[in-house]
């Protein structure tokens, strides 16, 4: 068994490495162009819901009060008379990019964190690198990748891009383990 304390420096270094990869694929990539495309008449939109004052927030619509109202021919006639929506509206201004960022990267510590702990429960020191390589890649896989199949499942994202952010946890997953199996204490 290794400490988190032990594993501080491939939490670290893991980070930075998945930062500065994911910041390439983000920006420099056209990977990730096609994820969200453009409303028809998005100016027109745009001034259909000013008005209505929608704070920031994750909306879906329609939206049934309760079962009951679920059930009810009424709101059915609404779901086919459409549109349907899952709705996410931002504060409006530019985006805090410096916010964003210190909070990706914190995530990335955190999954590092939860690699750490489930690799050094299972791991003792000086463990062979295709080890340390299989059980940290795995663990931040899951961390990375797996609870964004939900979005697609349950709220219709589409498939293409949870596939596309699928991928790009996996190449995280394995620059992560990567950096575990290299910097694994010995």
């Amino acid at each position: 068994m290794v400490g988190l304390d032990a594993l501080w420096l491939p939490i670290l270094v893991s980070a930075v490495i998945v930062f500065i990869v994911s910041s390439i694929i983000h920006m420099l990539l056209p990977w990730h162009k096609s994820d969200y495309v453009k409303v028809p008449d998005e100016d027109k939109l745009m001034d259909a819901l000013r008005p209505l004052a929608i704070s920031p927030g994750d909306y879906f619509v329609p939206h049934p009060t309760n079962m009951q109202e679920m059930r009810s021919p009424g709101f059915a006639a609404k779901m086919d008379k459409g549109p349907v929506l899952v709705l996410t509206v931002m504060p409006s201004g530019p985006t805090p990019m410096a916010k964003n960022l210190v909070l990706w990267f914190l995530y990335i510590v955190v999954v590092g964190i939860f690699t750490a702990y489930v690799t050094g429960r299972a791991l003792p020191v000086e463990s062979v690198y295709l080890r340390v390589f299989q059980l940290a890649g795995a663990t931040a896989f899951i961390g990375y990748s797996i609870a964004l199949w939900q979005m697609s499942i349950w709220y219709r994202r589409a498939w293409s891009t949870t596939i596309k952010a699928t991928v790009d946890g996996l190449i995280y997953a394995l620059l992560t383990a990567g950096t575990f199996g290299w910097l694994w204490p010995h």
